[in-house]
């Protein structure tokens, strides 16, 4: 078990399910997802009730982390645009280097998981001078964690009866082509902008005549 699930897990352990997903935020591996799973259940308004207090404080500082915080949470929900929003909501001037590191990594989580691998590089590359300022190690191995994901192979491609493993940005450029592409991760039939789901079609993947690739 590495040292950022050990993190997590003596976190959860001490009654503190933000901190652990302050440190599985932009994992997707078995262990971090089945620690966020745990706790993700918590009830948000305790979050925001903190939040709007600190903010009537003038404690603006922990009033932003308190915002990154249920960001990272709507990251890991999938709500992509609820976590933007969050996003948008903080003064990225004002922030700290460690909240400006978090702020860049759910940044580039959320350009991950739309397939805008330019905006994702440039968010790490942010994330990454503000984790080096902020001097918390475990941020700075989220940040190697993040490019690691970012520069490992995301799909498998099947097409002319040859299969080869693509890149974010290959699968970013693959579905935004003209393409006919049989979506096998998210069920789905997808040529360029255009996709319709089998997620309720029993359809079997079998040849048919014509260029078409297809990825799982």
């Amino acid at each position: 078990m590495d040292a950022l699930i050990t993190a997590a897990g003596r976190a959860l352990s001490a009654g503190d399910p933000l901190g652990a997903l302050n440190r599985v935020a932009l994992r997707d591996d078995a262990p971090a997802l089945a620690l966020a799973s745990r706790d993700l259940g918590w009830p948000p308004k305790r979050l925001d009730s903190a939040r709007a207090t600190l903010e009537a404080h003038g404690d603006l500082t922990n009033a932003a982390h308190a915002r990154s915080l249920e960001a990272r949470r709507l990251l890991l929900l999938g709500r992509l645009e609820q976590a933007e929003h969050a996003l948008a909501q903080l003064d990225l001037h004002s922030l700290p280097p460690a909240l400006g590191a978090i702020q860049a990594l759910v940044a580039a989580g959320i350009a991950l998981r739309r397939l805008h691998t330019a905006a994702a590089r440039t968010a790490l590359e942010r994330a990454e001078v503000h984790a080096r300022l902020s001097g918390v190690v475990a941020l700075r191995a989220e940040v190697e964690n993040a490019w690691h994901a970012l520069g490992a192979p995301a799909a498998r491609l099947v097409a002319q009866g040859q299969e080869r493993l693509l890149l974010l940005h290959e699968v970013e450029a693959l579905l935004a082509s003209k393409t006919l592409v049989v979506d096998a991760c998210r069920h789905a039939v997808r040529n360029g902008h255009v996709a319709v789901s089998l997620a309720t079609r029993p359809v079997a993947f079998r040849g048919w005549p014509g260029p078409k690739a297809r990825f799982g």
